[in-house]
């Protein structure tokens, strides 16, 4: 009984051995042919976006500054707010200004009342001229005096002009309509034409600038083959994203493409418009201007599929048995960060991995394919 029982622990533990030979066997197989994600190339028509930093500036942002000197008494506006054309914006001491001003009327009476005795001392000269009773020279004199004394009521008359338009100076008005920006002065605060109150930004259209390079501005014009101003009417609408990542709704399209370019950098300024109808935009704010390129029946593949060696691009193409194969490619300069236009390296119906690239995927290796994963579109809250 006990040799029966050792053949049977023999045999047992040969079962064991053999069963765990072939799980091991089953793993180093399914560890040999990992399972990858692969899809099937296919031309389509693609249009990806380039994004070029950006600055926007309001339409019209006017610098405010006071065209006469005194002491600010009373700040209308705040920061951020929106003001309509003429409206009024600071307010200066205008009791020196009121003073000049009626000091100024006062002469113009004095002139005036100077012209009136004139003009009755030739009246009168005129008679006695006409009975022979005074001389032309005498009449002349009379005349010559009235002569000066329009002169000069014409001299008070425009130091009346020049008080009353220094007065209006001591309430600055707003010459457009738009945003108010920063106020660094408060009341009490001693202003003169060289101070700058503010800055008022007419916000209804903003303008984003931002540069091509001399390659880019010969691509838009096919090789100088065009001029710049048919390659600008042409061109698509433009996008902007925002500093958060965001993507402002409403369109722009290019508005003047610099005729110069810049001898440090090589590139020319472009610029573009877009709408603003709210006020979301603010001069000052950053972001990118999506500049589109459309490719017709072209080869499109995720930038996760591809890897770098030596500044050259590669993709792993599954050929016979599963075998993977290491293929260099080409691809378009335009780039939306997730997916590249491949140019050459690459035909219609290859299967190419689009998992573990970079990490798992090796040239040579065989794997076991499988469907992408479908991306599901995140639900609304």
């Amino acid at each position: 009984m006990k040799l029966n029982i050792l053949y049977a622990g023999s045999a047992l533990l040969a079962l064991g051995i053999t069963a765990t030979g072939c799980n091991k066997d089953a793993q180093q197989q399914q560890q040999a042919a990992p399972e990858l994600a692969v899809m099937t190339v296919d031309t389509e028509d693609a249009t990806l976006t380039t994004g070029y930093p950006t600055t926007l500036q309001g339409e019209n942002d006017v610098e405010i500054r006071p065209q006469a000197t005194g002491f600010l008494t009373r700040v209308c506006v705040r920061e951020g707010q929106k003001v309509s054309k003429g409206q009024v914006l600071f307010e200066i001491d205008k009791v020196s200004l009121q003073a000049a001003v009626d000091q100024a009327q006062a002469a113009v009476a004095v002139a005036q009342a100077n012209v009136n005795t004139a003009q009755t001392n030739a009246n009168n000269n005129k008679m006695l001229l006409d009975k022979n009773i005074i001389g032309a020279p005498a009449y002349q004199t009379s005349v010559d005096a009235l002569n000066a004394a329009k002169a000069s009521l014409r001299q008070t008359q425009a130091n009346l002009v020049a008080a009353q338009k220094n007065l209006s100076y001591s309430v600055v008005k707003s010459p457009i309509s738009g945003m108010v920006g920063k106020i660094d002065f408060k009341e009490g605060t001693l202003v003169s034409p060289s101070t700058l109150l503010t800055i008022v930004s007419d916000n209804s259209v903003m303008e984003a600038y931002f540069s091509m390079t001399e390659k880019e501005i010969l691509e838009l014009t096919d090789g100088g083959k065009r001029s710049v101003e048919d390659a600008r009417n042409k061109m698509p609408e433009v996008e902007l994203r925002l500093a958060d990542g965001s993507v402002y709704p409403q369109k722009g399209h290019i508005v003047s493409i610099s005729g110069v370019l810049d001898s440090s950098t090589g590139s020319a300024q472009i610029k573009a418009a877009f709408p603003n109808p709210d006020g979301m935009l603010r001069s000052g704010n950053t972001g990118e201007v999506l500049f589109p390129s459309i490719h017709n029946n072209t080869i499109k593949i995720p930038q996760s599929a591809t890897f770098e060696i030596q500044d050259m691009k590669f993709c792993y193409v599954v050929g016979d048995s599963a075998k993977l194969h290491s293929t260099p490619i080409t691809v378009a300069p335009e780039s939306d960060g997730q997916t590249y236009i491949v140019t050459s390296g690459l035909s219609q119906g290859q299967t190419i991995v689009i998992e573990g690239v970079g990490v798992t995927a090796q040239d040579g290796m065989i794997i076991t394919p499988k469907a992408a994963a479908a991306q599901t579109a995140p639900t609304a809250k």
